[in-house]
């Protein structure tokens, strides 16, 4: 019993119910003005869902009153864009027309039904009311006055649920608007794995080195390496915090500028804060830096950043070489350091596989992996 009466409770009976009955609204007028012609709005309606913007103001109205609260309500409020979409809303406006004509009677003679029931169980005989006109006053009317409103509410309800199912099927997304949402998820996700990359290469790089730097200088004992330590550990959460300024000011769309990405042009910040980790960094680089396209050389930085964070994190103050040089339309990187048994095996950590996938994105490759007793890191980007 109670589970049949908790539609009473739900603001969306009511929501819906108003739903039903704003078309009888436009059916009342007509009538008013010519009561023998009452398929005249239904006709009416034919041209009028055929004009794009009917079919936005529909799913406005089906959302606010049939799905109240839902995020996903599977209604679209775009504009009819094809002559499918204009047939669907004015087979939408036709159903939603008979509905409201059902919807108007059932709560129209429901009540008053169970009033004439009522009257004729006190001994008043009804007049213009069919079958109940003839019928003889008695008091067992009055056990019946409730089920015209019981029939009432199930066919309130029963509409207000079929009305929301057929405004989904009728006024829900057509195959352009989802292939759209669809496309526009996918950027969404994108986008927000390319800023997880973000964050674990600049963040992890800086906690790494600090990790290395503060270790380093309590094992050391030399108060001229603690100075130099931390002014490593400085410099380099310096760095970190412009990267994540920079992260979350996307995060949050600001309007305001905010730093740029770093790119292979400061690699020496990166070479840097390894050597003053303890790590003997021995760098080349051949070729014009600055001539490489801004996302190829932004993406560099993040792989070189990614190999010397790992050669600190698993191996520690070791010989390391690195290599960058432009030549031939392509962007060579190579990291290598002595293999030690702490290095993970190919293919494993996120690391290891954003390296890879920025190196995909580009349309370039990436190899990571041991190679002559070495482990080695090493991409080719296109410049074009």
């Amino acid at each position: 019993m109670a589970r049949f009466l908790r539609p009473l409770l739900r603001g969306t009976t009511y929501t819906r119910l108003l739903h039903l009955w704003v078309p009888m609204l436009i059916v009342s007028v007509w009538l008013y003005i010519d009561m023998s012609t009452p398929y005249v709005p239904a006709l009416m309606l034919i041209p009028v869902g055929l004009i794009p913007s009917v079919r936005m103001g529909e799913g406005v109205q089906a959302r606010l009153l049939l799905t109240p609260g839902e995020q996903d309500s599977g209604i679209s409020v775009a504009p009819a864009a094809t002559w499918r979409d204009r047939g669907r809303t004015v087979l939408w406006l036709e159903t939603r027309m008979a509905l409201s004509v059902l919807g108007s009677f059932s709560t129209i003679w429901g009540p008053l039904l169970s009033v004439t029931l009522v009257g004729l169980a006190i001994g008043k005989v009804p007049d213009g009311v069919p079958v109940l006109s003839n019928a003889q006053p008695h008091w067992g009317y009055a056990l019946l006055a409730l089920l015209p409103l019981i029939a009432m509410y199930a066919v309130v309800v029963g509409l207000g649920e079929l009305a929301t199912l057929l405004a989904r099927k009728l006024l829900g997304p057509s195959r352009a608007e989802q292939l759209a949402a669809l496309e526009e998820r996918t950027e969404q996700l994108l986008e927000r794995t390319r800023i997880a990359r973000e964050l674990h290469d600049s963040i992890g790089h800086a906690l790494t080195v600090a990790v290395v730097q503060a270790g380093a200088a309590r094992a050391a004992g030399d108060p001229e390496f603690t100075e130099r330590a931390l002014g490593a550990i400085e410099e380099t959460g310096r760095a970190a915090l412009e990267d994540l300024e920079r992260v979350l000011g996307v995060l949050r769309e600001a309007e305001r500028p905010v730093s740029g990405r770093p790119t292979l042009v400061d690699a020496d910040r990166l070479l840097e804060s390894a050597r003053a980790s303890g790590a003997k960094v021995d760098a080349e680089v051949t070729g014009p830096l600055e001539t490489v396209p801004g996302p190829v050389s932004r993406e560099g930085y993040r792989i070189l950043q990614e190999a010397l964070t790992n050669v600190l994190r698993h191996a520690g103050s070791v010989p390391v070489r690195v290599r960058i040089g432009v030549a031939d339309g392509t962007l060579d990187l190579e990291v290598r350091n002595p293999l030690t048994a702490a290095i993970p095996g190919p293919g494993r950590g996120s690391g290891l596989r954003g390296i890879r996938e920025r190196a995909a994105l580009l349309g370039g490759r990436a190899h990571t992996g041991p190679d002559e007793g070495d482990w080695q890191v090493h991409a080719e980007l296109p410049l074009g």
